[in-house]
């Protein structure tokens, strides 16, 4: 059965982008960068909701750019060897390939996609990431905590949460200060 990974830069005290929808502050160096990537080499599936999807499809065609880092270059291959389902009531096209786009996020189909998966499934973005947590459904959360404090904004979180979390692993950035906090539901 695969897991459910929920997966997200944010800052010290929570967000994932500040008041005015910035996270530049969250920019990954090569390190961090890197470790994320090895992070999602088991996900074969992301969730996304429109915004999130927005964000990310710039990876579609990354390899495009003149001089791509190597960790980048290794990030964007990952992203688009990968299945994306977007949740959108709005979204008419795909923007990239191997991607669907789902009107409604049904927990049900989330259910049924997790146990018949060899890889793991990855939902980003707080907003979907909030249904996915109320209904039960994340197996894991990896939080990439820079070491900034943006006072408000997007919370990782949802507000409404209340989770019961075991700490599975750490690490620590030294040049960056950034820590990864990996942690499951205590069933």
């Amino acid at each position: 059965m695969a897991r459910l990974i929920y997966s997200m830069l944010q800052s010290l005290d929570g967000y994932t982008e500040d008041a005015g929808g910035d996270f530049r502050w969250a920019a990954p160096d090569e390190e961090v960068h890197a470790y994320v990537n090895d992070l999602a080499t088991s996900v074969g599936t992301y969730l996304y909701g429109r915004k999130m999807y927005e964000t990310m499809v710039y990876w579609e065609t990354a390899l495009e750019q003149p001089d791509v880092p190597p960790v980048a270059e290794a990030w964007a291959r990952q992203w688009q060897a990968a299945e994306k389902i977007v949740y959108s009531r709005t979204l008419s096209d795909e923007q990239s390939a191997r991607t669907r786009i789902e009107r409604d996020f049904n927990p049900e189909a989330i259910r049924r996609l997790k146990a018949t998966s060899a890889r793991d499934l990855a939902v980003t973005g707080p907003e979907l990431a909030a249904h996915a947590i109320r209904a039960g459904l994340v197996d894991e959360f990896q939080l990439v905590v820079f070491p900034v404090v943006v006072g408000s904004g997007k919370r990782f979180f949802p507000s409404d949460a209340r989770l019961d979390l075991e700490l599975i692993a750490e690490r620590h950035f030294a040049k960056s200060g950034a820590v990864v906090l990996r942690y499951r539901p205590r069933n």
